[in-house]
């Protein structure tokens, strides 16, 4: 389910995702701040699971409190959770399923499959299929390293969910422009972009600036030399061959329309984002002057286009040599719906680029964590003493993931469980919950499946946050200091004793 977030200035936040739910919250408690800071490295280290990262250590110390409650030391439950977690992320890497990444189509199958498994949880379920696939073109799109910074998101309030769209290149929306804009050309083949930290425009004087003149001639002289300044960096720009001019300061209406009458396209003002972005995909370098120009400062790309998307114009680069990159254009109605598409597709994002670098995966839906259960439990009888009982306690915690899909489809949960339990104990390894019939169903046939990496890296944090937590026996807390306050009247200044 999801969640809103209102925070003090009355900005409203809709969204299902762990770490951004943890992240607009005001956490005062120290423990509960650790729970936060889990999600936060689950969010940075994998992109999805934040939230059954919190939801498992939440369940690990709620099974751990009996135990301390009965006077069991903390480094007891502490030793046994440990080893506990050591031999259930030694199971995923037993029962993982390695992926072909040989055969191209198999391999696109798979990605998309993580996606889709990624996307079902969230807002843009429905669409699921759609943004699945758009997310494998966007990260099959870049080099081998799959850098994050090289897929921009743009978001264009309007149209339907399906009317967003990908891009093969850099996409930035059109800057403010002054009256020769409309006449400069919209569309270029095989280009030269010159990126530019330069202010085309005439500056007004500083603030008490003065100049004494004697004559009229002096006056001219001084307003030709700002004028010839400004038609000496355009002359350099247009004698350089570039075709686009980028500049993330601003580019004022006479260079506009200077660079109008000679058929070349200008926009000042760009985002320092689109212009780093547009740097490495083109190549070249951003500029502070324009002495001394030449091809090895100059970005290339194949075309250079300016389209409509909804009610604002965006200017695609497509073709670039330097750098493979991508950028997606998202439409929707309400601005925090596309924001939460945006928050979706990040997750989505992240699991691919980890299901291509990592080449093993796991069923979803619950049926790796009731695995680990039964796995777990069945070890748990060949020990002896308290161990026994508190890795059967991890057992136990693990059911929270199968549990919480059932109560969030509104299936009873105890029923669910049961089915599961027994269908794991008979060999059924890959079972899982089935939300779209209320019942179970093998999740690695129906291919809900999520990189192995996910799970292991929520477990081994939610195992570490709860023994952080469990290994504190006081906490200690510093008195606000009486520093800062009036200084105290002192004796021996004439003051009289009270």
């Amino acid at each position: 389910m999801d969640k809103l977030i209102v925070d003090g200035r009355g900005k409203a936040l809709i969204s299902n995702d762990g770490a951004t739910i943890l992240k607009e919250l005001d956490i005062v408690h120290p423990a509960a701040k650790t729970l936060v800071d889990i999600a936060k490295s689950q969010d940075a280290e994998v992109g999805d699971g934040t939230t059954s990262v919190v939801l498992l250590a939440a369940e690990f110390l709620k099974q751990a409190k009996p135990f301390v409650e009965d006077s069991v030391h903390p480094q007891i439950i502490v030793k046994s959770y440990r080893k506990a977690v050591n031999k259930a992320v030694a199971r995923i890497k037993e029962i993982s399923v390695p992926v072909k990444k040989d055969d191209p189509i198999e391999l696109r199958q798979l990605l998309e499959r993580c996606a889709s498994t990624s996307l079902s949880s969230k807002l843009v379920a429905g669409q699921k299929e759609y943004f699945s696939k758009m997310v494998v073109d966007a990260v099959m799109a870049l080099d081998v390293l799959l850098p994050l910074d090289m897929i921009g998101i743009k978001k264009v309030q309007g149209g339907a969910l399906e009317d967003s769209q990908l891009i093969i290149g850099v996409a930035f929306k059109k800057t403010f422009s002054y009256a020769g804009f409309e006449m400069q050309p919209k569309t270029y083949s095989n280009l030269k972009i010159a990126l530019l930290n330069i202010e085309l425009e005439l500056k007004s004087e500083r603030e008490n600036a003065e100049i004494r003149l004697d004559n009229v001639e002096e006056y001219q002289a001084v307003v030709d030399a700002e004028w010839n300044i400004l038609y000496e960096k355009l002359q350099k720009l247009h004698e350089s061959g570039a075709k686009v001019i980028l500049s993330k300061l601003p580019i004022g209406d006479i260079a506009t329309q200077w660079f109008a009458d000679r058929d070349m396209f200008c926009a000042g003002r760009v985002v320092d984002e689109d212009m780093k972005r547009t740097q490495k995909a083109c190549g070249g370098s951003i500029i502070s002057t324009v002495q001394n120009m030449n091809d090895s400062v100059l970005g290339r790309c194949d075309k250079f286009e300016e389209i409509q998307v909804g009610k604002e114009r965006y200017n695609i680069l497509t073709g670039c040599k330097q750098a493979k990159t991508c950028t997606l254009i998202l439409r929707g109605g309400a601005e925090q719906f596309i924001e939460e598409t945006e928050r979706s597709l990040h997750d989505a994002i992240m699991i691919t680029r980890r299901a291509m670098k990592n080449d093993s995966v796991v069923a979803g839906g619950g049926a790796i964590e009731m695995e680990l259960s039964r796995y777990l439990r069945d070890y748990s009888r060949t020990i002896a003493g308290k161990e026994q009982l508190l890795i059967a306690a991890i057992a136990r915690a693990l059911e929270v993931i199968p549990r919480q899909l059932c109560d969030n489809a509104g299936f009873d949960a105890t029923n669910i469980l049961n089915k599961l339990r027994q269908k794991h104990a008979t060999g059924g390894m890959w079972y899982g919950v089935d939300i779209t019939n209320e019942d179970i169903a093998d999740n690695f046939q129906a291919t809900v499946w999520e990189p192995a990496v996910v799970k292991i890296n929520a477990l081994t944090a939610a195992c570490e946050a709860a023994c952080l937590i469990l290994s504190v026996d006081e906490t200690i807390k510093n008195p606000k200091s009486d520093a800062g306050g009036q200084p105290g009247a002192g004796r021996g200044r004439g003051r009289p004793m009270r």
